[in-house]
């Protein structure tokens, strides 16, 4: 019995630390919920069938057990926000059962009678009511706070020994009509459309000073009586032993205004009564825009340039715009209805966000006349934003087919810019990337672009500018340079002119020219021959390595193209001469 008396505290803890974690929670959210509301005021009826599953009678009565029962329920709540009033009406039944002992040496247990008879309890009570409701407004949770009188009836118990006749255990009962009560409840619904819905919950009930009947037994008055234990003594017939009661262990004659208190559960339906719109007023809500901001998950970096569309539930496709500088797009004049508001930006879709008929509705009754919503970009991936220029300007390149090769796998992706040069790739992180463009009359060289040293909590977008050369310009190579008076290939002229190397291997379609220069010192004919000589060396050295003769053109132009005013026979430092001996390649596109 102490075991069980164990349990049901316990269960009465659990619940009520649910309900008080619920209460914390729910006044937490309040914020929320007063700018998602679904719907401001309204009348709302809920019935419940429920099991009383904890009742606890503190009338210190040991062998007497209470188990749990049927409870009937209904509560009317109207709300005007997040907060409301309501009324609860409880009809719960318990059952006593008495546990006394009758299995005693030499005693007959069919000896013993019992009567049992059922206790309703009935409670009627006022109070706050608490709600958190989702932004579409169809799952709602509530704590309802009651307090009010109670009527107890019902409960007499007595076990009596036949052959005395002597009454072992009993308990009087209760016939209560005004007992002071208080309720707390805890209940969920989920609504099928805009009135009916399903509810499921937990409630506590304590009745505060229950006061007990009395009555006479065993002739003298009383509200309980435990008479125990049995000693068998000697019949004085001869014919045995017999029974004898020889204590009176637990006697009351006062009764006591003891407390009870019980847990239940239970289900059951609801129905809210919405307010009917007028035609007149629904125009009105015409009137309600929405502001829609477009932002990065991780970042928080609003996105400009974010495709926005507004679907209502049949799918059709509303109204439509695209996002500001600020990652802001408004829609005017937004009926009253549900809509999915669905955002895309570069081919990847954002997380959708709902609009509710309801905040429609509260939007105009607040005077607000504007709704604030957010779709979030979640795409782990970071976005390469691109810029094609002409090498050495600012000038965008439109048309150019721009080659994005993952350098660890084998995958590829091709896009064209746009008619400012921009384009936009979708990188993985931890990546490496190799870049190239191609265009009629342009070519460029393969350009490395690494994610690893890219963190996505911090950054979406990464910023890139690739140039290309226009074909026939010569480009000017630094490093390619030749001991006195020779054309032999140095070796630390060898890493620009892999580059040379890389970029053919890369544009299969180009030819290039080698040239070779020289300054103004020495006569024309040796310097033209010698410049010659550089040049083909040059070329024979790219054959070397794999490309096809073909391809190149060795060119001397000697002292011909000078780049400064370092003529014949005019005095000149070594730096300004150094300018004129060079080594140039112009890149032949093919027609």
């Amino acid at each position: 019995m102490k075991t069980i008396k164990k349990i049901q505290k316990t269960i009465k803890h659990l619940v009520l630390g649910l309900l008080l974690f619920s209460s914390f929670f729910m006044l937490g959210q309040v914020s929320s919920v007063v700018n998602n509301a679904a719907e401001r005021s309204y009348f709302q009826l809920s019935t419940r069938v429920g099991y009383d599953i904890v009742p606890m009678y503190d009338n210190n009565t040991p062998y007497i057990d209470y188990k749990g029962g049927l409870e009937l329920g209904a509560s009317l709540d109207y709300y005007w926000s997040w907060i409301g009033a309501g009324l609860d009406f409880d009809y719960i039944k318990n059952k006593p059962e008495s546990t006394y002992p009758t299995n005693f040496p030499a005693i007959n247990p069919s000896d013993f009678s019992v009567s049992e008879k059922g206790i309703t309890r009935t409670f009627i009570g006022i109070g706050p009511s608490f709600k958190y409701q989702n932004t579409i407004g169809n799952f709602t949770v509530e704590l309802n706070t009651r307090a009010g009188i109670s009527s107890i009836k019902g409960g007499r118990t007595e076990l009596v020994y036949n052959l005395l006749p002597m009454t072992m255990n009993y308990h009087a009962g209760y016939d209560a009509k005004s007992v002071f009560s208080a309720k707390a409840q805890l209940r969920a619904t989920y609504f099928f459309n805009d009135n009916w819905g399903v509810n499921a919950g937990v409630y506590y009930l304590k009745h505060f000073k229950a006061p007990e009947l009395s009555e006479t037994i065993n002739g003298t008055p009383n509200v309980s009586a435990l008479y125990f234990p049995f000693t068998m003594v000697d019949n004085p017939s001869g014919t045995g032993l017999v029974p004898e009661i020889t204590e009176n262990v637990n006697k009351r004659t006062e009764p006591c205004d003891c407390g009870i208190s019980s847990v239940g559960v239970f289900a059951g339906i609801t129905y809210k009564f919405n307010k009917k719109v007028k035609d007149k007023e629904c125009q009105v809500c015409k009137n309600c825009g929405v502001t829609v901001t477009a932002k990065d998950k991780f970042t928080g970096q609003v996105l400009p340039n974010t495709d926005v569309v507004l679907v209502d539930d049949e799918g059709n496709i509303t109204q439509t715009g695209k996002t500001n500088n600020y990652g802001v797009v408004v829609f005017s004049e937004v009926a009253a209805s549900n809509y999915t508001i669905k955002g895309k930006l570069y081919n990847v879709n954002l997380e959708e966000n709902l609009i509710t008929k309801k905040e429609l509705k509260d939007c105009l009754k607040n005077k607000t006349n504007n709704i604030q919503k957010e779709i979030l970009y979640s795409d782990m991936n970071f976005i390469l934003k691109g810029n094609v220029v002409e090498c050495n300007t600012s000038k965008g390149i439109q048309g150019v087919d721009v080659i994005l090769r993952g350098k660890k796998t084998a995958s590829q992706k091709n896009t064209l810019s746009d008619d400012d040069g921009a384009f936009i790739f979708h990188l993985k992180q931890a990546s490496t990337y190799a870049l190239r463009g191609f265009k009629d009359g342009y070519f460029s060289n393969s350009v490395d672009v690494e994610t690893s040293s890219y963190n996505r909590d911090t950054t979406l977008f990464i910023d890139f500018e690739m140039c290309v050369d226009p074909c026939g310009e010569a480009i000017r190579l630094d490093n390619i340079n030749f001991d006195l008076a020779k054309w032999d290939i140095l070796d630390k002229s060898k890493p620009d002119l892999q580059k040379i190397i890389n970029l053919m291997q890369e544009n299969p379609d180009i030819k290039v020219e080698m040239s070779s220069h020289t300054d103004s010192r020495g006569n024309n004919a040796y310097n033209l021959d010698l410049s010659q000589k550089r040049a083909q060396a040059t070329v024979d050295y790219l054959v070397s390595q794999g490309i096809s003769r073909s391809r190149l053109v060795a060119r001397g132009a000697g002292e011909t193209e000078l780049l400064n005013r370092c003529a014949d026979n005019v005095n000149c430092s070594e730096e300004e001469h150094a300018i004129n001996r060079r080594t140039e390649f112009r890149v032949i596109c093919a027609e």
